[in-house]
């Protein structure tokens, strides 16, 4: 099998890593409501011993209220095991930015809160002449934000933000995320902002040392920026189907992106997950298996053993240079 291979694991995911850094959107919930498989797969991870810490892109709220939301849909947290974009954000511009640097913050109060306690001052104008402009995401941003942002940016500030997810799930569907209103700010000026959240690796470092974790696994919905970003961390990865990346996604997923593990949901973490076995051109997961003849992605069986075999198969013929015809892949039945 290639490096980037799908894997196995003989014990159950919660026993055989010692942390779980856990997505937020599209994994435990979904806007204000729990994925209904959410609750009970987490706190039976904790029972068996595996400590969690909840790392978001979301930098709206600071880390008691995305503790007292965990709680109220039945998943006890605290504080202490969230980390947030805003507060990797505040500690990256922390590093390249004096002490005490004037920061013009365009977003929610988790922001703001995160750049107090790193000792900025915080700045409502660009007539205020920030050293730094920094923007998360928020859901009630106006124009006026954006443009205020721009404006200092022009003026030589120096741009940061939170994160660059172009998507965020809710309840409804997907809306826009804050990488889609940073593309506005970099349209009106041409400056690329440093980002400080997934996919890069610094919040998987922090998640794991926070809880001093040496066997973590990084859990997330998404290819483009929780699997790819546990991959720059050098983590293994668990692909859950609850959000936005698909199975048909991972079939395709480029070797950057692919997960260690694929789930249906959280579940997931209770289960053993079996090993892909290749045996001439085919390759066997449980009681699915795959191939690629040509450019065709054949599958037999289904569920989430078929996904499994599907990715093997396809994530090999990708790495000689053979890319599956996506009219191939069969509409898989699997996630909530």
């Amino acid at each position: 099998m290639s490096e980037s291979a799908l894997k196995g694991s003989a014990q159950a995911l919660q026993v055989a890593f010692d942390a779980a850094l856990v997505d937020l959107d599209g994994v435990a919930y979904r806007g204000p409501y729990a994925i209904p498989t959410a609750p009970a797969a987490l706190n039976g991870a904790r029972a068996a011993g595996m400590r969690i810490v909840y790392v978001t892109n979301n930098a709206s709220r600071e880390p008691h209220e995305v503790a007292d939301h965990l709680t109220s849909l039945g998943i006890p947290t605290g504080p202490a095991e969230i980390l947030t974009a805003a507060q990797a954000v505040a500690r990256l511009m922390a590093a390249d930015l004096d002490p005490g640097a004037t920061v013009l913050a365009v977003g929610g109060k988790g922001l703001r809160s995160a750049l107090v306690e790193y000792g900025f001052v915080l700045v409502s104008s660009a007539n205020d002449e920030p050293d730094a402009v920094v923007q998360g995401f928020v859901p009630d941003i106006s124009w006026r934000d954006l443009a205020e942002a721009s404006y200092a940016i022009q003026g030589g500030a120096r741009f940061f933000a939170s994160n660059l997810d172009m998507t965020l799930p809710n309840e409804r569907g997907i809306a826009p995320g804050n990488g889609a209103l940073v593309g506005v700010v970099i349209s009106a000026t041409g400056v690329r902002p440093t980002a400080a959240g997934k996919p890069l690796p610094t919040m998987f470092h922090l998640a794991a040392a926070s809880v001093g974790s040496v066997r973590p696994l990084a859990i997330g919905d998404r290819l483009d920026t929780d699997l790819k970003g546990a991959r720059a961390a050098g983590m293994p990865g668990l692909l859950v189907l609850t959000g936005v990346s698909s199975a048909r996604d991972a079939v395709l997923a480029p070797a950057d992106q692919r997960p260690s593990y694929i789930g249906e949901d959280l579940r997931c973490l209770e289960q053993v997950h079996p090993t892909p076995v290749r045996v001439g051109t085919v390759w066997t997961v449980g009681g699915a298996s795959a191939s690629v003849d040509g450019r065709t992605l054949i599958v037999d069986g289904d569920g989430i053993d078929a996904v499994r075999a599907a990715c093997a198969a396809a994530w090999a013929a990708a790495d000689i240079g053979i890319m599956v015809d996506a009219g191939s892949i069969p509409d898989f039945r699997v996630g909530l």
